[in-house]
């Protein structure tokens, strides 16, 4: 080692060469990451983490290479000198920017950081991709000279990854003493084992999450499908090219919750198993202990949309009814209590339910247009104008919209 130190142009040297090119590696790095932030598309944008390696690290690890090249110049290109961390929400997300890595970067390799690790074992986990620096991310003033074989390494983990890699650094990496004690060591193990739960339980979430919507959405559009079809002459909201895909459930240790029974019940619903649907939504509203007012407000709202898709409008409206009551600021059953008024021809009841919906949030274009449908129903133009022109102006603009419209205008004599 002495002999290799020796052999080694002076530490001044090597620093002031190397603090020569840090302004030009910190150019490229911004370039890299602003083309990066343009060419990922998730659903949740991850976080960027850039550094140029300190002149320290960047020395010790030249030491540590004993590079024949080291001996010979004061710049040793190394592969990470240049870093951009990608620190992502949820693991599903590491292989999704790995991929678009792929696809819009020159990749020279891909390193799985921590996979070989046995469950004994502790340290961290990442995804390290090298790629070459793209020639449009080079300065184009720099008069430095630059290896042809440059690259940037990109890292890409998860949130609770990249904490347990910063106190892993902390920890370990900087410090001279490493825990040889087992206590001490089965803690590290346990804390990193901890957090790679965690993350592997955020994911099932997500999953989870996903796939509840789908089927919501799903059964959503089919209730205002039917809302149109009874209401209205044409019918503002088309499921015709609506998937509706089949779900599994995410983990067997979630079977017989309320959640896991919700999403049970709603895609019976979607799937037109009507009465198992009910029969689900019974069961969490009866379930012991007493399940908190904000579910049961959720679980009101869902079976009364099942009793309206079976033509029940009375138990339907009592659900309603009771959702509002388990949650006042629930805009949305205010508003399927106005649609079940307007379908049984209570349009003044119909206008306070979209009143009260329309209180809360003010910005739904189709609670103004159903509100208008009922002023125009009792006779008042003059409000069903209004509410028209604000659905209009919140940008519901279809045929019934239209056919409204035309009605009014010959209602005040105005030709079209």
């Amino acid at each position: 080692m002495e002999n290799f130190v020796n052999s080694l142009p002076s530490k001044n040297n090597i620093r002031a060469t190397y603090e020569s090119y840090k302004p030009v590696f910190s150019e490229i790095l911004a370039n890299v990451e602003d083309k990066l932030k343009k060419t990922l598309k998730l659903n949740s944008m991850p976080t960027f983490k850039s550094r140029v390696k300190s002149f320290d690290s960047y020395y010790r690890k030249v030491l540590r290479l004993k590079s024949d090249e080291a001996g010979k110049k004061d710049f040793v290109e190394l592969t990470d000198m240049m870093g951009i961390r990608v620190i992502c929400a949820f693991l599903e997300d590491l292989s999704d920017v790995e991929n678009q890595v792929k696809e819009h970067f020159d990749v020279k390799e891909v390193e799985y950081k921590g996979a070989q690790q046995s469950f004994r074992e502790f340290g961290y986990e990442s995804v390290h991709v090298l790629i070459s620096v793209p020639e449009d991310c080079k300065p184009k003033d720099n008069t430095l000279p630059l290896p042809d074989s440059l690259v940037c390494e990109i890292q890409i983990r998860t949130i609770l990854q990249d904490a347990w890699a910063e106190v892993e650094h902390e920890l370990i990496y900087k410090s001279e003493f490493t825990p040889f004690d087992m206590p001490l060591r089965r803690k590290l193990a346990s804390m990193n084992a901890s957090l790679s739960l965690a993350d592997i339980i955020f994911q099932e979430i997500r999953d989870y999450q996903k796939k509840f919507q789908s089927e919501v959405e799903a059964r959503r559009a089919s209730f205002y499908e039917k809302a149109d079809m009874l209401t209205l002459e044409g019918g503002a909201h088309k499921t015709e090219n609506l998937e509706i895909k089949n779900i599994n459930r995410v983990s067997p240790y979630v079977r017989g919750t309320i959640d896991d029974l919700l999403l049970e019940a709603i895609h019976a619903h979607t799937h037109g198993d009507i009465d198992k649907a009910v029969d689900i939504y019974s069961i969490i509203i009866s379930s012991e202990p007493v399940p908190p007012p904000a579910v049961l407000a959720v679980i009101h709202k869902h079976r009364g949309m099942a009793y309206f898709s079976k033509n029940n409008y009375e138990s339907a409206l009592e659900d309603f009814n009771l959702s509002v009551k388990y949650d006042v600021n629930g805009f949305r059953a205010y508003y399927y209590i106005g649609i079940v008024y307007s379908i049984i021809g209570k349009n003044k009841e119909a206008v306070e339910a979209f009143t009260q919906s329309l209180k809360i949030n003010d910005y739904q274009s189709h609670a103004h247009f159903r509100r208008a449908v009922s002023y125009f129903k009792l006779g008042d133009f003059d409000e069903s104008l209004k509410d028209l022109t604000a659905a209009k102006s919140l940008g519901l603009n279809d045929a019934e919209v239209e056919n409204l419209n035309t009605k009014l205008m010959e209602k005040f004599g105005m030709k079209m």
